[in-house]
């Protein structure tokens, strides 16, 4: 699966698909290096501390939705707004729903989250 496309709307459906699919590494592909991610209230993290979040919430099993609910773009920065959920499962007890930004900037191979 490709994991990088230049259409803003499009990432959110292949970020979803990696998320769900528990693939780790094609979650963390969709970020830069220096991009922090808060998967843990309070918690912002970057570089192999994220990736390391990543694949520890990840082996939990979480499944998630995602829906742009609007999105800016101006050059190759872009700013998204989402509708996300995360249900709860067997190892994931309390299901989760809320609105995400994030702000992509369009690399040599696509769309990378920032």
């Amino acid at each position: 699966m490709s994991h990088l496309t230049n259409d803003v709307e499009k990432h959110t459906a292949l970020y979803e698909a990696a998320f769900n699919s528990g693939d780790a590494d094609a979650v963390n592909a969709m970020y830069t290096d220096e991009a922090v991610a808060v998967w843990e209230p309070g918690r912002p993290l970057s570089g192999e501390a994220r990736k390391a979040a990543v694949k520890v919430f990840l082996a939990r099993k979480p499944k998630m939705s995602a829906k742009p609910r609007q999105s800016f773009v101006t050059g190759d920065t872009a700013l998204l707004i989402v509708d996300a959920g995360r249900a709860a499962g067997p190892r994931l007890p309390v299901g989760e729903r809320g609105r995400g930004a994030r702000v992509h900037g369009r690399g040599g191979g696509g769309v990378d989250g920032g």
